[in-house]
């Protein structure tokens, strides 16, 4: 196993707007000039986006669903990691972030409730200083996704345009009233994909509601009986970083 250290991410500097990283991508996923849209080209996996920057606890992140795709059961998938997406090789990316990416890597995701990511909703999500993931859609209750989230190092978020979620808006640091919901934004067709394979990842106050923990449930094709063929095994390995660091490594994990 090599390792590669990059520079250390400084939390400290004034807050800038949430962007998608512009190179750190599923092989399905196109962003917008802005860097604030996220589309999935086809299929339901390969849909992997990071934040440009790390998000301190207690930040949250808003984004709208804008686009919905029918023939899949799960979708949004949302969390955090201690992966530096400025060195993590777009090609390695696993096709799933749930399981793949946390066996893979100290990352730390949950899938949201079916409907809880609906195209039209808003959806935030944070990680508190006690390690809980959180996230709340509209104006509805706080949902607790997991805990255990090790503390102490810099986080970035991670989201996974996965199933039935097409398309994905950041929205920034003052998102928009659910007044300014635009009408979901229509689906083109997909187009397909190459065949999934296994690739080992290389880097360069209210009342809550828990979530029971799917994060190993794949996909299964309402629509397509051949598609479930595509389900992917899980990589070898275990998540890792309980350690806090700040340097962010690259490593090549045996495939």
């Amino acid at each position: 196993m090599g390792a590669q250290l990059c520079s250390q991410a400084d939390t400290e500097e004034p807050l800038e707007t949430l962007r998608f990283h512009p190179e750190a991508k599923g092989a399905h996923v196109i962003l917008d000039a802005k860097r604030i849209t996220a589309y999935r080209l086809a299929t339901f996996h390969d849909g992997i986006v990071f934040s440009q920057r790390p998000v301190r606890p207690g930040e949250r992140v808003a984004l709208r669903v804008l686009g919905h795709e029918g023939g899949w059961h799960g979708g949004l998938r949302v969390g955090f990691t201690r992966l530096n997406p400025a060195c993590v090789e777009a090609p390695s990316l696993p096709p799933f972030v749930c399981p793949d990416l946390e066996q893979q890597s100290p990352t730390w995701a949950a899938l949201l409730p079916d409907d809880c990511a609906l195209a039209g909703d808003i959806v935030s999500f944070w990680v508190n200083r006690h390690g809980r993931l959180c996230a709340q859609v509209n104006r509805g209750p706080r949902l607790l996704l997991r805990k255990g989230v090790p503390m102490g190092a810099p986080l970035w978020a991670v989201m996974d345009v996965y199933g039935t979620t097409k398309a994905i808006e950041l929205l920034g640091l003052s998102p928009p009233s659910l007044s300014q919901i635009p009408q979901p934004v229509p689906s083109p067709e997909p187009r397909p994909g190459p065949s999934l394979r296994r690739r080992p990842l290389t880097l360069k106050p209210q009342q809550e509601r828990s979530v029971p923990s799917v994060s190993t449930v794949l996909p299964t094709p309402a629509l397509s009986p051949v598609a479930t063929h595509t389900s992917a095994a899980a990589a070898p390995g275990g998540s890792s970083g309980t350690q806090p660091s700040a340097l962010c490594v690259a490593v090549r994990l045996r495939g």
